[in-house]
């Protein structure tokens, strides 16, 4: 196993590999999806936006459908690159920056909703600004030589299942409680946000470790 890719259960999905090898037929590459990735948690956050606007089930279906796109995008383009040997010097930039633009994207949209909590718009920057964090650290010890730290508890994929529970959570309070709108979604930032802390923590302790 290549220590700097995550270990993605969903990878060895035939239908995945299927689509890799479709798109790779017509001419696309894995920086490609990669930006592609960016657009979709763009419109993740704005199905956040219309939430907090009163759209409350076309703003939650929105928002799933950028966040489960965002994610097949990133397990997309490591196949391609794999698959279709496409892999190119720039392929580490377009693997992980793109990737630190749709956590943005993502966890600070969550302000447009959970605004009206204690902290609201506080609380989501500071999840963003941590969640990049944890892709920091790991990179940082990647270029220790001690290899790439996927673990948890709020790893990308963890952050995105968080955030997941949180807009289901608010359609059902949309349907039994109109006027607490946002409560789940506050929960899950929280959530994120003390998560990552913990994260960075044990990725620090880890690479600390290997190094010592």
């Amino acid at each position: 196993m290549d220590d700097s890719r995550r270990d993605v259960k969903s990878r060895n999905n035939n239908l995945f590999h299927r689509l890799s090898r479709g798109l790779i037929s017509m001419g696309l590459m894995p920086n490609h999806i990669s930006l592609l990735s960016v657009l979709f948690a763009a419109l993740g956050a704005y199905g956040f936006l219309l939430i907090s606007q009163g759209s409350v089930l076309l703003g939650a279906i929105v928002t799933f459908v950028g966040i489960q796109f965002r994610l097949i995008c990133n397990l997309i383009d490591g196949l391609m690159a794999v698959e279709g040997q496409l892999s190119s010097p720039q392929g580490e930039l377009y693997n992980d920056v793109p990737d630190r633009f749709s956590d943005w994207f993502l966890i600070l949209g969550t302000g447009f909703v959970i605004q009206s909590y204690p902290q609201g718009w506080n609380i989501a920057w500071a999840a963003a600004t941590l969640a990049i964090l944890t892709a920091y650290i790991r990179v940082l010890g990647a270029s220790q030589d001690v290899g790439h730290d996927f673990g948890g508890p709020m790893a990308k994929q963890h952050r995105m299942a968080v955030l997941n529970l949180g807009v289901i959570g608010t359609l059902v309070e949309h349907v039994l409680f109109p006027g607490s709108l946002g409560m789940s979604l506050y929960v899950s930032v929280c959530v994120i946000l003390v998560g990552s802390v913990i994260t960075c923590g044990l990725r620090l302790f880890r690479i600390s470790k290997k190094l010592s």
